[in-house]
């Protein structure tokens, strides 16, 4: 491609000011007799809406004077031939003027207020002579990059004669096709030369994708000698006129381009001019996108050669004049039908801005906030999601009337809010794959159409509940989310999802969270409680955050809903890792052992079968259930009750056995004698021959502290004599007859005392 081409293309197609916010047609041509119909576009504004509108024809001096305008004033040079229509709704008015003549071609203004100082635009109207016959010769008119067909009389005398075409080039006549099979270099491929048959005394010429430069005179010849039959054919390459788009920031536009049948089986494209250079593709259906278009863009063929382009998102620097045509390479060429679009985009928007980014963490949540023409509250709304494909496709993920996309359930919602022109999208539990873009639409309004572009980014998720819940038919459930302190002024809210959104529940406040350090009191925990579980329960849930009508970030939990199943719960009611609550009765019963003491061993052994049992009862038991609780009550006093009753009587025989020894001890303590007693003496019993006193002699249980040989060779003769008798003893058992024989050695110190004074 040349840029010769692009700067013809720029000549035909003006680039259009866009100071003003009232847009037109620049260039608008005609014929004699024929009628125009040029409409103007506002900002819809109501103002606007309600202002004078007006045609006016501008003069020498600057001056325009007001032809017509809303406000049902005709001059009389348009009086029965002209009207004006305002449509305030779409914020356009329409100027119609019929049986044109060649005295209508100027400059004129279309605008608002007063004509000669209001919102205007500029607009050229061109009205040419009728073709028809011109000198002798036909006149035929063509569409730049569209196809003509010259028809070329001649007399039966020639029927058999060569046939040719050729172009007037000042005095000389370039040879296009003739009937021998030459086509000229500039008509290759685009030109063909058909006879009807021996009965038809005419041939046809046709010549495809017509271009700026195949305008001229033509010359069609039957026979090369005097007889021979030639006429003239004038070709008018008519410009395109074109066709205006006017779209809000941040709306969207649809560009409908007809190419023709012809075109049917070519590659379409769309692309952009830009000061004289080349004319970027946008889009086109071989898989071309522009990056600065990618994800709000896209191509639908259709029937015919037609196919639509459609834009959202608008930014201010779309605006500009486009092409839509189609080629085998999918870009514009030279000689190939093209249509203009001249896009006005109106910074005057009623649409309100919204985010065109949102991100998310993994398993966390974004809300998007979606706006649509608030007259349009009926509307059905969607949600899809832009994929990148061939010519780009939406399929939809969800809709106001309850369609979710399968691999989305429990985790996509669609709220409506009525009154206010907007809804919302929730999307959680996130994944890396759901980076992408999506689109807000309606079936209504398509202007008011847009995009978001989800990101997702490295973090954590802000709320925490469990991973998976598991109920039982006809119990109680509760379930807890944790609240970090940022959405401490929040409402929160718990809600079960279905395909028609998510339905808030009941929920209760459990105060401060102990899973966020560094929130202390301002971190919250609400929990979801259902009673009387049933199968209808089983589902996802959503914990989440909103602050009035803008919702913020949610989780999702999933529970399932199981008949009893005898040791499958813990005491929370939410699942427990297997063998957690086997291991509680033991480190109670651990702890019981370490306060009780090694005295009480042999009672509590005694009850151990007894208290195995109730444990295990307990740990069947649900206490998240009223039937649970009750069971951990009544276990837990079965085992308070006893173990009061054994530290009781415990007490007691403590309270005696300490009032004997201060007894003996007084005993004892004669003259400045003083019998020193430490921890070390109880180590081994055997010194003091406490091992099986019943069965040692007399003499031994009255020995004395007459002399420590005699003394310890009789203790070890008792016990090499009585040791094969011992049985095995713990060192609790050990302890105890220690403990026995320290007393039976005080007795006897304070017999021999009592009997011998003057020996002690």
């Amino acid at each position: 491609m040349s840029l010769l081409f692009f700067a013809c293309l720029l000549a035909v197609f003006p680039v259009v000011s866009m100071k003003s916010p009232v847009f037109g047609p620049q260039e608008v041509s005609s014929v004699e007799g024929s009628s125009v119909s040029i409409k103007c576009y506002y900002p819809a504004t109501s103002v606007n809406r309600h202002t004078r509108k007006y045609w006016c024809r501008q003069g020498a001096r600057g001056r325009c004077t007001t032809l017509i305008s809303s406000e049902g004033y005709v001059s009389k040079d348009y009086e029965g031939r002209a009207n004006l229509t305002n449509f305030p709704e779409s914020g356009t008015f329409v100027t119609n003027i019929s049986h044109l003549t060649r005295n209508d071609s100027g400059l004129y203004k279309c605008g608002l207020g007063i004509s000669s100082r209001g919102l205007s635009f500029d607009v050229s109207l061109e009205v040419s002579q009728v073709p028809g016959q011109i000198n002798g010769g036909h006149v035929y008119t063509a569409d730049l990059g569209r196809t003509v067909t010259i028809n070329c009389p001649f007399k039966a005398v020639n029927s058999e004669k060569r046939k040719s075409l050729c172009k007037k080039t000042g005095q000389d006549c370039m040879l296009v096709i003739d009937s021998t099979g030459y086509v000229s270099p500039s008509y290759s491929n685009r030109v063909r030369l058909s006879i009807q048959g021996t009965s038809q005394l005419v041939f046809s010429v046709v010549i495809n994708r017509i271009q700026l430069s195949d305008a001229g005179m033509y010359v069609c010849q039957a026979g090369d000698d005097a007889s021979a039959d030639k006429s003239n054919a004038d070709l008018q390459v008519l410009k395109p006129e074109t066709e205006l788009i006017y779209g809000d920031l941040r709306g969207s536009v649809t560009f409908d381009c007809a190419l023709g049948p012809e075109m049917a089986k070519e590659a379409k494209f769309l692309c952009r001019l830009k000061n004289g250079e080349a004319c970027n593709v946008i889009i086109n259906t071989l898989g071309k996108k522009a990056q600065d278009f990618e994800g709000r863009i896209l191509l639908t063929p259709k029937d015919n050669g037609f196919f639509s382009v459609h834009v959202t998102s608008l930014r201010k620097e779309d605006a500009g004049l486009y092409l839509c045509g189609a080629n085998s390479d999918g870009e514009p060429q030279e000689g190939w039908p093209t249509q203009a679009w001249q896009l006005f985009v109106n910074e005057e928007t009623a649409i309100p801005p919204s985010r065109s980014v949102v991100k998310g963490v993994v398993g966390s949540s974004v809300a998007v906030s979606c706006a649509y023409n608030p007259k349009e509250t009926d509307s059905l709304k969607y949600w899809c999601r832009w994929e990148e494909t061939q010519n780009g496709r939406c399929p939809q993920l969800v809709q106001s009337e309850g369609l979710v996309k399968e691999q989305y359930e429990g985790r996509l919602a669609l709220y409506e809010e009525p009154g206010n022109g907007t809804y919302t999208v929730i999307l959680n539990q996130l994944t890396p794959q759901d980076a992408g873009f999506y689109w807000c639409l309606t079936n209504g309004d398509t202007r008011w159409r847009s995009m978001v572009e989800l990101k997702i980014v490295e973090g954590e998720p802000s709320l925490k509940v469990p991973k998976n819940v598991k109920a039982w038919l006809g119990e109680t459930l509760k379930v807890s989310c944790h609240f970090p302190c940022k959405y401490y002024s929040y409402e929160k809210y718990w809600c079960k999802w279905s395909n028609r959104g998510c339905r808030a529940l009941p929920s209760q406040d459990e105060g401060p969270s102990q899973a966020f350090v560094n929130c202390d009191q301002k971190s919250q925990i609400v929990s979801l409680n259902l009673n009387s579980v049933t199968s209808e329960d089983e589902g996802w849930y959503w914990c989440g955050v909103k602050e009035g009508h803008q919702y913020g970030e949610t989780v999702a939990v999933y529970v399932a809903v199981e008949k009893r199943v005898k040791g499958s719960q813990d005491a929370s009611g939410v699942n427990a890792a297997p063998g957690e609550e086997a291991i509680e009765p033991r480190a109670r019963e651990t702890e019981n052992k370490v306060l009780l003491g090694p005295s009480l061993f042999a009672e509590e052994r005694a009850g151990k079968d007894t208290e195995d049992r109730a444990g295990r009862s307990g740990a069947s038991a649900d206490p998240g259930s009223s039937a649970g609780q009750g069971g951990g009550s009544k276990a837990l006093v079965s085992t308070l009750v006893p173990l009061a009753l054994v530290l009781a009587a415990g007490a007691v025989a403590i309270g005696v056995v300490r009032a004997r020894h201060r007894k003996n001890v007084d005993r004892i303590s004669i003259r400045s004698y003083r019998t020193d007693i430490s921890m070390s003496d109880f180590e081994n019993s055997r010194d003091f021959g406490a091992h099986d006193n019943m069965g040692a002699s007399p003499d031994t249980q009255e020995t004395t502290l007459e002399g420590k040989d005699e003394f310890a060779t009789t203790t070890e003769d008792a016990m090499e004599k009585e040791e094969p008798k011992k049985a095995k003893r713990s060192s609790k058992e050990e302890a105890d007859m220690a403990y026995t024989a320290f007393l039976l050695q005080t007795n006897n110190m304070a017999a021999a005392t009592q009997d011998g004074p003057g020996e002690a």
